[in-house]
């Protein structure tokens, strides 16, 4: 295996709301929050590379959503990845539990894993080119 960076970032934080509509809008009022549908979208630079951006999202969902199981847990992180394929490999050669195939989306890969103490993980690999610079442009908290 290359020598990689395993995680580069945190993409996203991920929480249950009793009423994520109500709970966002109070985010937005008191804290400045630029939501749109998924929450909030904080854009940064990469430190290895500063022309490059990223993006760590904040979203709530309803306290009943089935998206974090099998947790229990009332949150979700996601980190972002450098070649999920090739970690997932590693992962699975470890004994981690991969909870289901890698996802190719159009907002990049994702697969999902859960840790010892039973925190479902997301891991996203964007894709490459910046495809959140032009869905997001000027409505992201910088």
């Amino acid at each position: 295996m290359r020598s990689r960076k395993k995680v580069k970032g945190i993409g996203g934080v991920f929480f249950k709301s009793k009423d994520p509509e109500a709970l966002k809008k109070w985010y937005s009022e008191q804290l400045g929050f630029f939501s749109h549908e998924f929450g909030a979208v904080f854009e940064t630079r990469e430190s290895d590379n500063p022309e490059q951006k990223s993006y760590t999202i904040w979203s709530l969902f309803k306290q009943n959503t089935q998206y974090f199981e099998p947790s229990e847990k009332e949150f979700m992180i996601n980190y972002i990845v450098e070649d999920i394929e090739e970690l997932v490999e590693m992962l699975k050669e470890n004994g981690v539990a991969i909870l289901d195939e890698i996802e190719n989306t159009e907002y990049g890969k994702f697969v999902h894993i859960i840790d010892p103490e039973n925190n479902k993980i997301e891991l996203w690999e964007p894709p490459v080119g910046g495809a959140f610079e032009g869905m997001y442009e000027g409505r992201t908290i910088k």
